[in-house]
């Protein structure tokens, strides 16, 4: 029966062609997106050949921060479906983490920003077993009562030094190299989350969560663990999310509660997932991405003032009103409808 069905799709005109077309496309991305990590991994040697080095860098690192976070809040809300405004709370747990370590016991961020993620997904998992009782508005409230809870607890630990913030000894390098450290480990975040949500994406997990996004009840009744689904989601998510509040609480040298823990954090990782894609793999890079040169460009521009944020708003809207599934989700929708079209096509002459 199997062979009578490869024969007859092989005798349509294009049936065999699609899937090869799709798997040299895929192999040509991963040769650009590899091409493209070891530029930006080679980028720090043209430190002397770039005006404005120091401040490119920087604008880089804002990047690829955003970039793993985004990213890594697409593996809850954009797979999932669950919206939450608290993700910035591993965000604080991360710079907080290392940030102490330094200043009490001289240990470096480079080498406890992986336990940073490792208690970040601890705490995310014993969190989410608790909030994803709650469904759909009542969920977005309780991440929001997190973070709220969150920045009174950590404005009040005097160990951490409270809303008076904790200052960080200066880095040894930063004389001698500037922020190029910060810069590779903040580019491994970014890296590092994108992968995780391919990885996610593709695997039976990732399926899993789709199905949840699309219908939960039938979810349910096609036999996935959805509260196990979610909770694991949930507790994923946070990993390169601490890594990156890390890091940059190490590039500021000063921890303070107003650095991680505000509602406009939380929001403008929702932003850009949408922006770009969410549910799509590389939509939150693109939308980071696009988000932060925009502001940069509307600040050097408008400077620090209204406009700036008003020039910003009402280019993000027309972005969306021209690919409303985000940027990377309505390319990838219209892609799909192209193929169909074609494969319809290929198909007619053969079922006449």
């Amino acid at each position: 029966m199997s062979n009578q069905v490869d024969h007859q799709t092989a005798d349509v005109p294009g049936r065999t062609v699609v899937p090869q077309e799709g798997d040299r496309r895929r192999r040509w991305v991963r040769i650009g997106l590899l091409v493209l990590v070891l530029a930006l991994a080679a980028f720090p040697l043209m430190r002397g050949q770039i005006s404005s080095f120091n401040y490119v860098l920087q604008v880089f690192i804002l990047m690829f921060m955003w970039i793993a976070m985004s990213s890594s809040w697409n593996i809850l809300g954009g797979f999932t479906g669950y919206i939450s405004l608290g993700h910035n709370v591993f965000f604080a747990i991360g710079g907080y983490f290392t940030g102490t370590l330094l200043v009490y016991y001289g240990l470096s961020p480079f080498v406890t920003v992986i336990f940073a993620g490792i208690l970040a997904t601890a705490v995310a998992l014993l969190v989410g077993l608790i909030a994803l009782r709650a469904h759909g508005p009542a969920f977005i409230i309780a991440t929001i009562a997190l973070m709220l809870m969150t920045r009174l607890t950590f404005d009040n630990w005097d160990w951490i030094g409270s809303s008076n913030g904790l200052s960080l000894p200066i880095p040894e390098f930063s004389q001698s190299i500037g922020k190029i450290p910060m810069y590779y480990g903040m580019l491994v975040a970014a890296v590092g989350a994108i992968a995780l949500g391919y990885r996610v994406h593709a695997s039976k997990f990732g399926l899993g969560l789709r199905a949840i996004a699309q219908d939960e009840i039938k979810a349910e009744v096609a036999g996935i663990d959805t509260r196990m689904y979610k909770v694991l989601a949930f507790g994923v998510s946070a990993f390169f999310i601490a890594f990156a509040g890390a890091f940059w609480g190490y590039s500021l040298f000063y921890l303070r509660p107003s650095a991680f823990l505000t509602i406009a954090i939380a929001a403008d990782m929702v932003l850009m997932t949408i922006l770009g894609g969410k549910g799509t793999v590389a939509g939150p890079a693109v939308g980071a991405t696009l988000i932060v040169l925009v502001n940069e460009f509307a600040i050097a521009t408008f400077g620090s003032t209204p406009l700036n944020l008003t020039f910003t708003g009402v280019l993000l809207i027309i972005v969306l009103l021209f690919f409303p599934l985000g940027i990377v989700g309505t390319l990838q929708s219209r892609a799909a409808d192209r193929r169909a079209r074609h494969l319809a096509a290929a198909a007619a002459p053969a079922a006449g």
